[in-house]
Parts: structure tokens; C-alpha cells; sequence
């Protein structure tokens, strides 16, 4: 059903001409005159990043937004830094959505006071603010903010609105801040893989079963790993756009850097639909157009799907689990050993084989991927005069906008729903991220969400708490549901699907949303909660760095969840010292102890005083060091650093590296980076990507030496020399550096992205 091109290709009048060394020959028989250099050119991806570029040079990218859009765990960062920077106001439309902490149930006031924090920012500064339980951020983005042809920055990695025309990218919080600063998005231009559509999926497949499809056959092998997935093909015309958006959603768990679909009367409906005709225009690539590589996706072959824990790409479809339980239940259980890391906890599934069936706890249909109107109506269909029963089995629904809530109560889904004792929601983003409908210790959760990683839904396993989240598509959620639990694919169910028409009632947002863009006024306070704390100094970095591994991950893939902890966690992140108690807290509790305590060389140096006198552990270290260089408190940095195989899948929460430097962390070692924005959070604060390759010459708790790495960054070397330093001895080894721009130099050398704007102000 998913097929991938072992080359590129060309796309000439809808048929794909593989670059197989008889391309050209067979593009002459067409008509056709085109170099490869020329035909990437033809792509819609470069049209729209040509159009928003503003280097002069499409080979080193430099773009500007068209708008922005944050949530409530992220925006109070994003508003202090751009603040202490020197913005004035918002360049750009900038929407503030409160979906994530919406609930306020964790911390006193503190997820309220960020809220209010929000909306006076959004009166002083300009921007546009969504209350609570209003809309999940891309259900607002797609609704009232998303063009053809435009682009957006969001900081929530699944910032996807392809389906849309939109080109849309989740980063880091520092992105968003440049762009609030009138600062660039610098990037290499991407290659464009094509994800070739054809055929109809069944009635009962809906867009969860395609995406992880795709996820499962394309995000171990990196297929499409910071690449733009360019959605063609004649399988598109059959796709409803709601049904377009829960597909493109999901691209972010293929690791990719954005996505663009091709654009037709359905889109044009949409915008209409939603009172913004005027965004529409018609997007395809131009004849002879050169895709890097091509995902080839049969949508009548696809059946329904199932990711079971710990990953997207972990991927089944359910008939085949359904035949072959016990062997992959004890498969995904040997996984989850070596993803949980914690030999006092034991995930276990096959105690819920019941009569030869698999039975799990709960349903969740819920957000930006989930809660779509069409996805909703078909559910309601399927419940339709049934009931879940009364047992264990619960089901949950979040609507992903008022405004998708009102069509379903006129159209009576929500009374079909909630009949069947189904529990309806309002928007809210928890259940993705583990602040929802949290299953019972080692619960199995069906969920139409984006993400099943560990602690996603909830758990924690450093307190001896672990579930799991398998995902699914809403249609075979609502089978399962028919069933009272036990795992069924919607193919399994009789139902005539009614598809009543979707219509957007705009006077929700009219009545509640904030509208303050190009109406900023200065002279208005931000409102502070007690919580919400400023950022640290940070220092400079210095011309050598005394680094201790504070923690050491052997782990194939360490998610941002990982690194920093979502759920209640979340209610902090405002507070950087007060959320950096957490960092790495599920993983490895050693760590936060650990960083700490060589922290307090750091902060005698910066004082003035002796490292080795504040922390005892270091004066071996530095004795030995000082045989060979010339260190003292002026040149040579002490802090720590954390080794892991591949970090940063998963979300794009700047926290997961901002914790780590208020705790004095000073790089990251890794095989390689999942993404490319975890990458660049790392840098926004000064924190070094320092890549290794072979065997780890190195242990946890060890001592690195970096002579010179100031003047390296400097000189833009790609190699620096590293010393292991333990028991008296030196040992030599090289650590690399990948592609740096001159920005992201600056702002390394200069300790983060706040101390570079600083720099940037004086020097006006």
C-alpha cells in the first residue's frame, strides 16, 4: 500500500518518470526540455519558499512569515525573550492560543495567570488571543488564519496546515522570537519528496489509517527527515479537506520540515465556507517538476491502522495484530523494556487477551488530528443507537473548535454520542500530551491523537505508574467502542455513513477572540502572575569548556517528552528554574542532582572566584589539565552535557533545551539529531550540537576538556579536539559540528539568543 522510490522523479501531466538513467529520454518523448536543476524549480514547495525568502540565494534560505502561533506553554517564553530583546510590537499577525493548559487544574493559579499574561501581551504588543476551550491552535489556524501560498511558524511541532496550500513549520520558541524581532528563519533549502496519491480509500479507512501508514513505512529509515513531503496525485481529488487535514497533521511524525498538498474546488469550498474566499488560489506543481524521492501510496490498499506504544511508527494493521496477538503483544512488549529503561517497572499487554481478543481501556478521540467535524459525524454514526457499555471501557470526544461543537449539536451527533455514553468535551489539547483523560496504571488507551510516546498519556513511571497509547483512527476507535472494548477494525461494522454538510459559524470567535493585530498599544502593562519568572543571566561562552556527562542515553530515539516531561510539568514553563527541576526527571533522575552540583563551579567563576575551590570534585581535573593548556576562570567554562544517540523527536517545546542551560548545561553529544528544530533549540540557547561518531570514548559522570572551541565556532571549523579527562590522563578524541549560518555562531558565542539581541541593541 506505501511504496518508496529507491530514486527522485519526474512528474509530467500526472505520471511519475522515475530518475532511473532513462528519464531524460522518456521526458524528450513527452515534450519535455528540462534539466534536473531546472525541474526542482517546478516543485509548489519552491515556488513558496522563493516567495518568502529573503537572502537572494534559494540555496541558504533566510524566510519571513506570513503569521505566528502560540500556545499556552509557550508563549510567555516567546514574548519575555522577543521583550527583553527590544520588540515594541508584532511585526506579524501572531495568535495566542490557550489549549494546552486550558484546564487550570495544576498549580494554583499559575496556568490562569499565564492566560491573562497572554492577553494583555496580545493588547500591548498586537496580537490575536483565543481563550480557553475556544479552539485547539491548528483547528484555529486552519479555520481563520491559513492562505495558499502563505507560510507560518508555530511553536507546536505538528504547526501543519499543508492541506490547506500552507507551508506551516513547528519550532522552537527562539524562532518564533526572531521573527518577532524581524530576524530570518534560516535554513538549508530542503529537498521535496512527493507523496504520490492515488486510488479511494475505503468508506470505513479514515486519515489516521493513511498517515500512519505512511509514518510506518518512512520514519526509521528517515525517508523524509527535514524534507518537504509535497502531496500530489490523482487520489487526492477523493479526499475530503477535512479528511486532507488529519493526514497532514500527522506528517510531523515522519520527522519532515513541512508539507504542501495540491489544491482544488474542495479547498476553494473551504475558504469560502469559512468567510475567506479571497485566500484561495490554485496550487500544483508545474509540468516537469523534480521530486528527491517519492512515497508512493495506494489509498484503496490502505486497511485500518494501529501504532501501538511506544511510537507512530510502530505501526500494524489491526487484522493482522488481531491474528497474530500473542507474537506481537510479546514484541511490543520487549520494546517497551528498552524504552522504559526502569527495571522496577513492567509494562504488560497480553494479561488482556480475553477468549483469544484484545480488550483496552479507553477511547480517545481528541485535537488537531481527531476532533475534526467529519471525523466526529462518522464516530456518532457508528454509536448511533449503541451503547458503550457500562464496564471498564470509556470513550472521550473533544470537538477541535467551538465552532466544529455547534455543527455537531445542530446536526445531532453530540445528542448520538453522548447517548451511547460517550463523554463529549471542549477543545483541548491534554489527551495528546498526557493532561487528559489519563487511563489507570497499566491501562491501554485506543486514542485518534498525534502522539503514543511514553508518559503521553499520563503516566509516570519513575513513581511506578505506566500505561499505554496504541493509536487509531476515530472510525475503528468507535468499532471498538461497539464492542465494549474489544479491538476492532470499522470494517468489522455495519453502518451507512450520512455525511451531513459542515457549516462554520464564524460568531463564536467574533464574540470571544481578541483581535488586536495593528491595534497595539505600549503604553499598557503585562500582566505577571507570581509564577511566571524572567530568564537567567547567561554567560557568554568562553574560549575552552570543562563539560562533566551528566547523563548518558543509549536509548535508538529520545523524544523532547523525555527530555522535559508534558503533563503537570506544564503548568512550570513559565517558571525556567522551577520547570528545570523536571528535566530529564522520567529518563534519568541522577541528572538535575548531577548538573547542579557542577553548576556551582560555573556560578564561582562567574563571580570571580575559584571553580575548583566551590566544587571540590573538579581540582583533579583542572590540575591535569593545566599540564597541558593554560586554563584559568577567565577562558575556560565548567558546566555539563548530556550524551544521547538521537534527541529531540517529538515535540518542539524550547524546553527541552532551555532547561538544561538554566541547570548549566553547555551542549549536547549526539550520533545525530531527530530534528531539525530540536537542533535549533539547542543553539537559540547557546548550547553546542556537537556530533560523535563510532564507540563512545566516554562514560557517565566523566570529564570532557574542549580547548578552543570559542575561536573554533569562530573560525567555522567542523571539527573540534576533545580530551577525556579521568585519573590523571588525557585521552584524545574529536567531536564534530554540522552546518552553522553566521547567525547561529553569533548566537552560540554570544550564550543564547537574548545575550545576541542584547549584543545586536548596543551596537545600534
Amino acid at each position: 500500500m506505501v511504496e518508496l522510490f529507491k530514486t527522485g522523479a519526474y512528474y509530467v501531466n500526472g505520471e511519475l518518470i522515475p530518475d532511473d538513467g532513462n528519464a531524460e529520454s522518456k521526458l524528450s518523448h513527452m515534450g519535455i526540455t528540462v534539466t534536473k536543476d531546472e525541474a526542482v524549480k517546478n516543485t509548489m514547495a519552491y515556488g513558496i519558499l522563493e516567495a518568502h525568502n529573503t537572502s537572494g540565494n534559494m540555496d541558504n534560505l533566510k524566510i519571513k512569515f506570513d503569521c505566528m502561533a502560540s500556545h499556552d506553554i509557550t508563549y510567555v517564553g516567546i514574548i519575555q525573550t522577543a521583550s527583553a530583546s527590544g520588540m515594541e510590537k508584532f511585526p506579524i499577525p501572531y495568535v495566542l492560543t490557550n489549549c494546552h493548559n486550558s484546564l487550570c487544574a495544576v498549580g494554583g493559579t499559575i496556568n490562569e495567570d499565564d492566560h491573562m499574561f497572554g492577553l494583555s501581551a496580545a493588547k500591548k504588543y498586537g496580537g490575536i488571543y483565543v481563550p480557553a476551550h475556544q479552539a485547539v491552535i491548528h483547528q484555529y489556524m486552519r479555520e481563520m488564519m491559513s492562505g495558499c501560498g502563505k507560510m507560518i511558524l508555530g511553536s507546536d511541532s505538528h504547526t501543519r496546515y499543508g492541506a490547506l496550500g500552507t507551508m506551516a513549520i513547528g519550532e522552537g520558541g527562539g524562532e518564533l522570537a526572531k521573527q518577532l524581532l524581524c530576524q530570518t528563519y534560516d535554513v538549508a533549502r530542503p529537498d521535496v519528496i512527493g507523496i504520490y496519491l492515488t486510488g479511494k480509500p475505503e468508506p470505513y479507512v479514515g486519515p489516521q489509517d493513511i498517515a500512519l501508514a505512511i509514518i510506518g513505512a518512512v520514519f526509521e529509515n528517515g525517508y523524509v527527515k527535514n524534507k518537504v513531503m509535497e502531496f500530489i496525485g490523482d487520489g487526492i481529488e477523493g479526499l475530503g479537506v477535512e479528511y486532507r487535514n488529519g493526514i497532514d497533521v500527522m506528517t510531523t511524525e515522519t520527522t519532515c520540515l513541512s508539507s504542501v498538498w495540491t489544491t482544488d474546488d474542495k479547498v476553494k469550498e473551504y475558504y469560502a465556507a469559512h468567510g475567506r474566499a479571497e485566500d484561495y488560489r490554485k496550487l500544483e506543481p508545474k509540468n516537469g517538476a523534480y521530486y528527491n524521492g517519492i512515497v508512493y501510496v495506494d489509498l484503496s490498499k490502505v486497511k485500518p491502522m494501529i501504532a501501538m506504544p511506544f511510537h507512530p511508527s510502530n505501526t500494524y494493521t489491526i487484522d493482522e495484530l488481531n491474528s497474530n496477538l500473542m507474537d506481537i503483544l510479546d514484541e511490543v512488549e520487549k520494546k517497551a523494556v528498552k524504552t522504559i529503561d526502569n527495571p522496577d517497572i513492567k509494562f504488560e499487554l497480553k494479561s488482556k487477551v480475553r477468549n483469544g481478543k484484545l480488550y483496552v481501556d479507553q477511547g480517545v478521540i481528541a485535537g488537531c488530528a481527531g476532533g475534526t467535524y467529519d471525523n466526529i459525524c462518522d464516530v456518532a454514526d457508528i454509536l448511533d443507537g449503541q451503547t458503550i457499555g457500562a464496564d471498564d471501557f470509556a470513550l472521550s470526544v473533544y470537538p477541535s473548535s467551538q465552532p466544529t461543537f455547534m455543527s455537531l449539536v445542530e446536526n445531532g451527533s453530540i445528542f448520538k454520542l453522548m447517548q451511547a455514553g460517550a463523554t463529549v468535551r471542549s477543545a483541548f489539547c491534554g489527551p495528546c500530551f498526557g493532561a487528559g483523560d489519563v487511563p489507570g496504571n497499566q491501562g491501554l488507551s485506543i486514542r485518534h491523537s498525534t502522539r503514543n510516546f511514553p508518559n503521553r498519556e499520563g503516566s509516570k513511571p519513575g513513581n511506578g505508574q505506566i500505561a499505554g497509547v496504541a493509536l487509531m483512527d476515530a472510525r475503528s476507535i468507535a468499532a471498538t467502542a461497539v464492542n465494549k472494548g474489544y479491538l476492532t477494525p470499522a470494517n468489522e461494522i455495519d453502518v451507512n455513513f450520512s455525511k451531513p454538510k459542515y457549516f462554520f459559524n464564524k460568531s463564536v470567535y467574533d464574540n470571544r477572540v481578541y483581535f488586536g493585530y495593528g491595534k497595539a498599544d505600549t503604553s499598557l502593562e503585562l500582566k505577571y502572575g507570581p509564577n511566571i519568572k524572567p530568564w537567567p543571566e547567561m554567560s557568554p561562552l568562553t574560549d575552552n569548556l570543562l563539560l562533566k556527562v551528566a547523563s548518558l542515553i543509549t536509548d535508538p530515539v529520545t523524544t523532547t517528552d523525555e527530555l522535559i516531561p508534558s503533563g503537570e510539568t506544564s503548568s512550570y514553563r513559565s517558571n525556567p528554574l522551577g520547570l528545570a527541576e523536571f528535566t530529564l526527571s522520567r529518563k534519568d533522575p541522577n541528572y538535575v542532582p548531577a548538573a547542579k552540583a557542577v553548576q556551582v563551579a560555573e556560578k564561582a567563576r562567574i563571580k570571580g572566584q575559584c571553580p575548583a575551590e566551590a566544587f571540590a570534585e573538579i581540582a583533579e581535573i583542572t590540575d591535569t589539565i593545566k599540564s597541558k593548556f593554560d586554563i584559568n576562570r577567565n577562558n575556560t567554562g565548567v558546566g555539563s552535557t548530556i550524551f544521547a544517540v538521537k534527541p529531540g523527536d517529538g515535540s518542539a517545546r524550547e524546553q527541552a533545551a532551555s532547561c538544561q542551560k538554566v541547570l548549566g548545561g553547555w551542549a549536547n553529544i549526539a550520533n545525530e539529531y531527530a530534528t531539525k528544530r530540536y537542533r535549533s533549540n539547542l543553539i537559540n540557547w547557546g548550547m553546542l550540537p556537537f556530533l560523535l561518531n563510532g564507540d563512545l570514548p566516554f562514560e557517565n559522570g566523566d570529564y570532557i576538556f574542549i580547548p578552543d572551541v570559542a575561536k573554533g565556532i569562530t573560525e567555522k571549523k567542523s571539527e573540534f579536539t576533545a580530551f577525556v579527562v579521568k585519573k590523571g590522563e588525557m585521552k584524545e578524541f574529536t567531536l564534530k559540528m554540522g552546518d552553522l549560518t553566521d547567525d547561529e555562531r553569533k548566537i552560540i558565542l554570544a550564550g543564547c539568543l537574548i545575550n545576541y539581541n542584547k549584543n545586536l541593541a548596543k551596537n545600534k
